[in-house]
């Protein structure tokens, strides 16, 4: 039986299917990605300067989207609503599985460890509690918002996203209005330093995780999936550069803070402090119900667990997800900027490359004709740059991890 376009109907055994609509999905994607990395570009790009930090920006944002779009026709090319390991699975084999969820998880975990530690340190300064007390405070919603699943998250992401972006409009235009920016702050260029710069935006960009969701929660209207996708990267790198821009212009590359809203908040005032702090928990808490669900369905995905109509599978994935995370940045042993540094070069590099391969694979061995094609996106040439580029970056973070890199770069 085909659809009056004469495409195949996509099967729903397992993962059930829950409806978003397109500007949900957009949410998604624009949540994952504006969590730590916009909180720490700023500082990541104050040795090249803001035209380097653009530069990187393209190129990084670039090449994801593309990879997040050929995740897209793989999965319009597949009856069964799978995960990205449950794709690599069936096109790769199991080692192409084992690697893709592997990145995933290591940069999921990693990326809950930062939000667990960056959520408590900002909390306890806010309210003078025990940072253990507020990582736990910032952990309930997300985790309640990921046990509902991917309707719950989809609104949850559309309501809190506008939010976010509202304190942004404000935070950016109280420094135009305000102090201002200084020109020679922004127009400085060391090109040196884009290489570090493009790593950095590469775990910034990184969403590819979200696609077969999106994929499963667009299944009415299959269309709009790569339209969601170039939406929501588009505003990811509008606001990506914006922020850096703000802050960069108004401080300079002397004053900038690892974590950004530090010193921008000092600089404009109490009330702007307040504001500055609660985007970042906006931030974290976007990132944390789309990577939390992305991470829990994958484990359910990976080890072939019912996804409904199971609570104890769902408990042990619930725990799995948020009990290891919670418990490293409770004990104090990993950090916010050390937590984001070990996950962000492998699961970039991983989530990158393997759907290229997956793309090749699914063309020739795909379920079904999709509604949707990459295109020029997908041209060989892209193809060979984005495996390039992302391989570069990976051995970029192994030279960091043992102390390899030039002067200057970590």
């Amino acid at each position: 039986m085909t659809d009056p376009d004469g495409h195949a109907p996509r099967k729903f055994a397992g993962l059930s299917h829950e409806r978003i609509t397109f500007w949900q999905g957009v949410a998604i994607i624009f949540g994952a990605n504006i969590g730590a990395g916009i909180l720490s570009l700023p500082y990541g790009s104050r040795t090249g300067g803001f035209p380097a930090l653009v530069a990187a920006l393209l190129i990084a944002g670039f090449l994801t989207t593309a990879s997040m779009l050929y995740v897209a026709e793989v999965a319009l090319r597949t009856n069964t609503p799978l995960q990205l390991s449950g794709l690599a699975r069936k096109y790769l084999g199991n080692a192409g599985s084992w690697l893709i969820f592997a990145g995933i998880a290591v940069n999921g975990l990693g990326a809950l460890i930062a939000y667990a530690s960056g959520s408590g340190q900002i909390l306890a300064d806010l309210f003078g509690i025990p940072q253990v007390v507020g990582s736990l405070l910032f952990y309930v919603p997300g985790v309640v918002v990921v046990w509902l699943g991917l309707r719950a998250t989809g609104r949850s992401e559309q309501a809190i996203t506008v939010g976010m972006v509202l304190l942004m409009v404000v935070l950016v235009g109280w420094t135009l209005l305000g102090p201002g920016v200084d020109g020679a702050n922004l127009v400085y260029l060391r090109p040196y330093f884009i290489i570090p710069i493009v790593n950095l935006a590469v775990f910034a960009f990184i969403a590819q995780y979200t696609v077969p969701e999106l994929a499963r929660g667009l299944a009415h209207s299959p269309r709009a999936l790569p339209r969601a996708v170039i939406a929501g990267m588009c505003a990811t790198g509008f606001f990506l550069a914006l922020v850096p821009l703000a802050a960069l212009g108004m401080m300079g590359p002397d004053a900038i803070t690892p974590v950004v809203t530090l010193a921008w908040a000092d600089r404009l005032g109490p009330v702007a402090y307040y504001c500055a702090n609660v985007f970042a928990l906006l931030a974290m808490l976007t990132s944390f119900w789309a990577i939390g669900l992305t991470l829990l369905t994958n484990i359910f995905d990976r080890f072939s667990w019912p996804a409904t109509g199971s609570v104890r599978h769902r408990v042990m994935g619930i725990a799995l997800v948020a009990v290891p995370p919670f418990l490293i940045a409770a004990i104090g042993l990993a950090g916010f900027v050390s937590a984001l540094g070990y996950a962000g070069g492998f699961a970039g590099a991983i989530m990158s490359i393997i759907p290229v391969l997956m793309l090749r694979q699914a063309r020739r061995h795909g379920d079904r004709e999709p509604e949707w094609q990459a295109g020029w996106v997908a041209h060989p040439v892209v193809q060979v740059l984005l495996v390039a580029v992302f391989g570069l970056a990976f051995l970029y973070s192994l030279l960091t991890i043992v102390g390899l890199v030039p002067q200057g770069w970590a």
